[in-house]
């Protein structure tokens, strides 16, 4: 990895803020959008199902039938955009989209993919597993979709004060996938607010 390519990913870290006063004269295109979302889903999952499902509110409409559900936060229809994280309770059913196209590659033989789909099956008669799974994976997109925005010379904030049931109702979202929280992208019309860190002392344990 070069020196260049490590200060940049570092400075992207760095600068990532959450903001939440957005241009809203700003926009961004959908292939704006998609092209995000693209570097976002090669975020690591566990058995590399992709446990995530993406609502794309683009409109001006759509965010403004968002807001009452998002507690009338005004970054909502400020934004250029909000995405809504979901999780997908139901990602053992990604099994063989995932591993079928290895086998024919060569990369996995048929015996070892079936024995992967029965432990991922079998894990997934767990429902606290499956919510679990879930939220943490989901949640490897979300930043890594925060991340990219950024890179990319976008804001983001993510949003986890939302009425999740309301969410599901309004925008008839499956039965196979949870919310796990809205992030909000734009271009920042002032900075964020300062905030602190942990030392790292007070986060770790060394053994």
């Amino acid at each position: 990895m070069s020196s260049t390519y490590t200060e940049d990913l570092m400075s992207v870290i760095k600068s990532r803020t959450s903001v939440r006063n957005y241009d809203s004269n700003k926009k961004i295109t959908k292939e704006e959008l998609e092209d995000i979302l693209s570097f976002t889903t090669l975020a690591p999952s566990a058995w590399n199902l992709q446990h995530w499902h993406f609502t794309v509110f683009h409109s001006d409409q759509s965010k403004q039938q968002l807001l009452p559900i998002a507690y009338n936060q005004n970054q909502i229809v400020e934004s250029s955009a909000v995405i809504a994280i979901l999780g997908d309770l139901e990602a053992n059913k990604n099994t063989e989209t995932v591993y079928e196209p290895l086998v024919h590659a060569g990369y996995m033989s048929a015996e070892i993919k079936e024995t992967l789909a029965k432990q991922i099956n079998g894990a997934y008669t767990n429902e606290t597993f499956a919510r679990d799974a879930a939220f943490s994976n989901a949640s490897l997109a979300a930043m890594q979709l925060m991340l990219t925005a950024k890179a990319k010379g976008f804001d983001t904030c993510a949003i986890g004060g939302f009425n999740k049931e309301g969410f599901v109702k309004e925008f008839n979202i499956s039965d196979r996938y949870v919310p796990v929280m809205l992030i909000t992208i734009g271009k920042a019309v002032k900075p964020a607010h300062k905030s602190n860190r942990l030392d790292v002392k007070q986060v770790s344990t060394w053994l």
